[in-house]
């Protein structure tokens, strides 16, 4: 960050569970996102996120999510048109984080309910655009938009309920995982998604 000076970093937990954030992060206030322990910038959402992951953690179970993050003032001409395309390198970073299984970026998989006529983002003279479905990113570079992602995170693995698996030598067994591990990952991740855009924007 002190080498990308003036671009901003801003992860926030967008989804757990079917709790899904609708609102864009163009139309939130992304200051309230350390208001709470989940790391949610819409106070109402936050809460009934929350509760959610109490009611999971009673149940001894877990339960994945979604990050999504916006990267401002970024400069133009980061990247590379084949092998090393900026948004290739984001999703490297974003799937080499534990317990991703998801990665998307600008529109994403909604880009394809729509038509070209659509989803083209018509240039200004100045070049920047009037939408922005490509997410910042054109032909693998960087086109001075705002760069923005979603990163999907699987429940974690260790349940404090018992459920069936095999030991090394394949024979079934029940297992039940013991001390503390958390329900939802989701909200610790947040600067972790944040930390590796930064240094996939600072090799770049």
């Amino acid at each position: 960050r002190q080498l990308l000076e003036g671009v901003t970093f801003q992860a926030y937990v967008s989804q757990v569970g079917n709790l899904v954030l609708e609102t864009p992060h163009q139309q939130l206030d992304l200051s309230l996102t350390e208001a709470n322990p989940v790391r949610c910038p819409d106070p109402e959402m936050a809460a009934r996120m929350e509760a959610l992951i109490r009611e999971v953690r009673k149940e001894g179970d877990t339960i994945g999510g979604t990050i999504s993050c916006v990267i401002r003032n970024v400069p133009k001409g980061l990247g590379e048109p084949v092998f090393d395309k900026l948004h290739a390198r984001l999703g490297h970073a974003m799937l080499s984080i534990n317990a991703v299984k998801g990665f998307e970026y600008g529109s994403g998989f909604e880009g394809v309910r729509m038509k070209g006529s659509q989803h083209n983002d018509s240039y200004r003279p100045d070049g920047s655009t009037l939408s922005n479905f490509s997410g910042g990113v054109q032909g693998g570079i960087s086109n001075g938009m705002d760069i923005y992602f979603r990163v999907a995170f699987k429940p974690v693995a260790t349940l404090l309920q018992s459920y069936d698996t095999i030991d090394k030598d394949g024979n079934p067994v029940t297992v039940q995982g013991k001390g503390r591990h958390d329900p939802c990952v989701v909200p610790r991740a947040v600067p972790i998604v944040e930390a590796m855009a930064a240094l996939v924007l600072a090799d770049a």
